[in-house]
């Protein structure tokens, strides 16, 4: 079972940058794809971003491509940097991982069966 866990959210002026961070609380031999998914108050989750298991390939939603960079370090940590914030960004951010058996990088949050608690972030406008 992997357990991911969400950091680095916080209440933030519109314009200024943000990095989430997710890492796994358990060493693991399997490789992961993983991703960071959105969902703010009375709206359903969504993606944000996604990487492959070596950070070859990445994807993001329309509404973030620019401003949003994802990464990773290692297996199950990965980041996402946050510039250039809107308000409309305000939302509880997942950090989510699935055993890789392919590159490809999936945006349907049912893709993904480990998830992490989420962090907040609030950007004020």
């Amino acid at each position: 079972q992997v357990q991911l866990v969400e950091s680095g959210g916080g209440l933030v002026q519109a314009g200024a940058s943000l990095r989430l961070s997710c890492a796994a609380s358990e060493h693991t031999s399997a490789t992961y794809n993983m991703g960071w998914f959105r969902q703010a108050p009375g709206k359903e989750r969504e993606f944000v971003a996604g990487i492959n298991w070596n950070g070859g390939r990445t994807e993001y939603a329309d509404s973030v491509k620019g401003r949003f960079t994802i990464s990773r370090a290692n297996k199950l940590t990965i980041y996402l940097q946050m510039n250039n914030l809107k308000p409309e960004d305000t939302a509880v951010y997942y950090c989510a991982a699935a055993r890789a058996i392919d590159s490809v990088v999936r945006l349907q949050a049912t893709a993904y069966p480990y998830w992490g608690q989420g962090t907040l972030a609030t950007v004020s406008s």
